[in-house]
C-alpha cells in the first residue's frame, strides 16, 4: 500500500426493488477495482446509471457493498482500515447540491464549528480561529461565517461545503458532480480552488463527473464506467486522447464543440445556405 491512500477491490452492489411483477435485481456496481495514490485525483466518469455515484457512496461509507472491499491508508497514523472501520474523517464527501447539504437554519461559521466540536478537543477560541482559516482556504472570510446559506451564491455555498469537509483533515475527498450545478465562470473558479487545495494539503480526490472537459482539467487518472463495470481506465490524457473502448469513444464524441453536429442528424437535415 506504499503511496496508495485508497484501494477499491472487486466491489459489487445489487439493489433489489419490489414491483408489480415481484422482486427485481439491479446490479449497480460489478467488480469495480482501482487505486488512488496519495495527493492525486482520480475521476470516475460515465452516463447516468453507470454506477459511478454508487461506487463513490460505497467509498464514503454511505452504502455497504455486497462484496469486495475499500481500504483506506491514513498517512498521519500509518493505519490501514477497511470500509466500516476506517479512521474517523478519513473520507469526506462533497455533494452536487450545496444548498441541500447545508442546514438552512445554521450559519456558516456554526456549521463548520459543529464538525470541529464533535471531532476535536480544541477550545472555543481555537475552533473559531480554525473556522476562519478554513474559510480563508476556500476564498471566503469572516463576513461569510455570519451568513445563512440562503444568503450565499451557489459557488459560495459549495465553497462552504468544501471547507466543512476539509475541517476533518481527510485523506480522501469525494466530489460527486460538485461543480456541475454551477455556471461556467463559477465552475472554473471552484475547479481552480480545488486544484490549489490539493497542492496545499496533498488530499486525494475521487472526482465523479459526466463532464469530460472538467475531468481533463482536474484529474490525473480516469476510470470509465458503464452498466456498473469499469470499461477503461488509465492516465486521463491517454484515455481521453486515445480511447481504446467504443463506449469511451462515444462519450468523447458526445462532447459539444464548435461546428459539432449530433451523429443522429443526417446531412439532409442541414439547412440550405
Amino acid at each position: 500500500m506504499s503511496g496508495i491512500v485508497l484501494a477499491v477491490r472487486d466491489l459489487r452492489k445489487v439493489f433489489v426493488t419490489k414491483g408489480p411483477g415481484g422482486l427485481t435485481e439491479h446490479t449497480a456496481v460489478n467488480g469495480v477495482t482501482f487505486e488512488v495514490p496519495a495527493g492525486s485525483c482520480l475521476a470516475i466518469v460515465g452516463e447516468s446509471g453507470s454506477g459511478k455515484t454508487t461506487t463513490a457512496r460505497i467509498i464514503a461509507g454511505l452504502e455497504r457493498p455486497d462484496s469486495g472491499e475499500v481500504i483506506v491508508q491514513a498517512r498521519r497514523s500509518g493505519a490501514v482500515s477497511r470500509a466500516g472501520r476506517r479512521p474517523v474523517g478519513a473520507v469526506q464527501m462533497v455533494f452536487q447540491d450545496p444548498f441541500g447539504s447545508l442546514d438552512p437554519r445554521q450559519r456558516v461559521g456554526s456549521a463548520i464549528d459543529e464538525v470541529l466540536r464533535q471531532h476535536s478537543r480544541s477550545s472555543g477560541r481555537e475552533r473559531r480561529e480554525r473556522v476562519l482559516e478554513l474559510l480563508d482556504q476556500v476564498g471566503l472570510d469572516e463576513r461569510h461565517s455570519r451568513e445563512l446559506p440562503r444568503h450565499l451564491s451557489g459557488g459560495q455555498r459549495q465553497r462552504v461545503a468544501i471547507a466543512r469537509a476539509l475541517a476533518m483533515e481527510p485523506e480522501i475527498l469525494i466530489l460527486d458532480e460538485a461543480v456541475s450545478a454551477l455556471d461556467v465562470s463559477v465552475q472554473a473558479q471552484v475547479l481552480n480552488l480545488l486544484i490549489d487545495i490539493r497542492k496545499q494539503t496533498e488530499v486525494a480526490y475521487v472526482f465523479v463527473s459526466h463532464d469530460l472537459g472538467v475531468v481533463r482539467q482536474i484529474s490525473d487518472e480516469v476510470v470509465v464506467m458503464s452498466n456498473g463495470r469499469v470499461v477503461e481506465q488509465g492516465l486521463t490524457a491517454e484515455v481521453l486522447d486515445h480511447p481504446r473502448e467504443e463506449y469511451t469513444k462515444q462519450l468523447i464524441d458526445a462532447i459539444p464543440r464548435p461546428g459539432w453536429v449530433p451523429r443522429r442528424r443526417s446531412a439532409a437535415a442541414e439547412p440550405t445556405r
